[in-house]
Formats: C-alpha cells, structure tokens, sequence
C-alpha cells in the first residue's frame, strides 16, 4: 500500500472535500493522486499556500504546503515586509512610490 499525507492540514484542505492519508494498492496511483491534488489545490484554494508532493519515507508521498510569503507580503523576494521594513498593507506591486526602508532586501 502506498499513502498520500498532506503535511500540515490548512483551513482550506479541512473544510474541502479531499481526504488526508489517503492509500492506493501502486506507487504509479499514488503519484498521480498525488501530483492531481497539488493541482486542484493550488488552482481552488485561496493562494496561502503553494502546494508540491515528494517521495517520503516508506511507501509515502508527502504533499508540502510552506506559507507563501509573496501573497502575505507582497515582496516578490519571498521576505516580509511586514517585519524589519516599515511596509503597509497597503503596499503593493502597483505601487509607483517606494516608501521600503534601504536594505531591506524588498524592492
């Protein structure tokens, strides 16, 4: 048997319809499912999170899901500004004025 687990359970995995841990009888199904629900995740839920699978340990496929920084803080460094560069959540990439403190790596 192999497993399908999604790492970290976020608000949108948990009120979807889709199932952790889910088992199939061939790696080749599990990959799949695997690389299918990375898919419809990351095209249905609310862009938080990237989500990728990868082999893990025994028989397992691991679905990853890191915060998305870009989409928290609008740098497209993946740092965020909300910490070490006076930034607003107003900011964003349209903006024509830079009001980012010098080195703060956001620009």
């Amino acid at each position: 048997m192999y497993t399908v687990h999604l790492e970290n359970e976020c608000g949108c995995f948990k009120k979807s319809e889709y199932e952790n841990d889910a088992t199939f009888e061939t790696q080749q199904e599990a990959y799949r499912y695997a690389k299918i629900l990375c898919e419809l995740m990351n095209e249905e839920f609310c862009g938080k999170h990237e989500f990728y699978s990868q082999p893990g340990l025994e028989n397992t496929f691991v679905i990853k899901n890191p915060l998305n920084m870009t989409f928290v803080s609008g740098c497209s460094t993946g740092v965020s500004c909300d910490t070490g560069c006076g930034s607003t959540d107003e900011w964003s990439l349209e903006s024509t004025k830079n009001d980012h403190d010098s080195g703060c790596g956001c620009h």
